[in-house]
């Protein structure tokens, strides 16, 4: 008895088209036309002689879930050589995130990749490029920036708007801010991340960068200083939203100014050959976008 074994190009399609539920979006990551896309999978669906999916929406048959599983557990096993240390089908993940990023944005949606895709091992580490904190053995980083990075490949992941954010006491006691003007006086917390002179230049005022207050380098600090009542901080509302959610800060104002930062997903040439990789990548862009 003779057994054909499917070509790889078909069962890299397969996994991509099961990630993505796209041919459009299969056909970019694999750089092949739709068609092909199509094709590759009905040449899979002959050789093994069963549906793979459910024409409609790209879901799986019975069948090609249980298909799927062992298909990713052989690509992990042919990416894997010549490493013998990690556990059978699993992968290993290592992501570089900025603080308040991972609390924010990334884990409130973490769970929904840990349940698509229990056989990669994620782990998350910390990184602060700003001040040269970088978790050089990540595969993956997320980075705050104008997304001039010569070393890496990158892609904008989330653009933001900045707007003064303060407690509802401290909004109170020192309010009411109707203009921009009304900040004359005020403690204004300060970031690195987030210089005041970009909210100023928008609001037409010559104010100079405050050099006194409080300083931070963590976000999420300082929001945590500004709901403690210390002063108002500048802060991108997508990071802001858990304390926005829970009433601890308002914003001062209801003109908002795009950042001229953004977080951008890097990688080194050659990452996003690893499915585990790309299947983050693709997840992350889809989720935060």
């Amino acid at each position: 008895m003779t057994i054909r074994i499917p070509p790889i190009q078909c069962l890299l399609t397969f996994e991509a088209l099961a990630r993505l539920r796209s041919v459009t979006q299969t056909g970019e990551e694999l750089n092949v036309t739709p068609s092909a896309v199509s094709h590759r999978v009905r040449q899979l669906e002959q050789i093994l002689g069963t549906k793979l999916f459910g024409r409609a929406d790209f879901s799986l048959t019975t069948e090609g879930s249980e298909y799927l599983a062992h298909v990713r557990e052989g690509l992990a096993s042919l990416q894997r050589f010549p490493s013998q240390n990690a556990a059978p089908g699993r992968r290993k993940l290592r992501v570089a995130v900025t603080p308040t990023f991972a609390r924010s944005i990334l884990l409130p949606r973490l769970k929904q990749f840990i349940e698509s895709y229990p056989e990669i091992d994620l782990t998350l580490q910390v990184s602060i490029p700003l001040l040269d904190v970088v978790a050089e053995d990540a595969d993956l980083m997320v980075r705050f920036g104008t997304g001039r990075y010569a070393d890496v490949e990158h892609v904008c992941l989330m653009k933001d708007e900045i707007t003064p954010l303060a407690s509802p006491s401290f909004a109170r006691e020192h309010g009411p801010f109707d203009t921009a003007r009304d900040l004359e006086g005020v403690p204004l917390l300060r970031s690195p991340l987030d210089p005041w002179r970009t909210w100023f230049a928008a609001h037409e005022l010559d104010w100079p960068e405050p050099t006194e207050g409080s300083q931070f380098n963590d976000i999420g600090l300082m929001c945590d200083a500004a709901a403690a009542g210390m002063g108002v901080a500048l802060v991108r509302l997508k990071l802001a939203a858990p304390w926005l959610e829970q009433g601890t800060l308002v914003p001062l104002y209801e003109r908002h100014v795009p950042s001229p930062h953004a977080h951008h997903l890097c990688w080194r040439t050659g990452t996003m050959d690893r499915w585990e990789c790309a299947a983050f990548a693709q997840w992350l862009r889809h989720s935060v976008g």
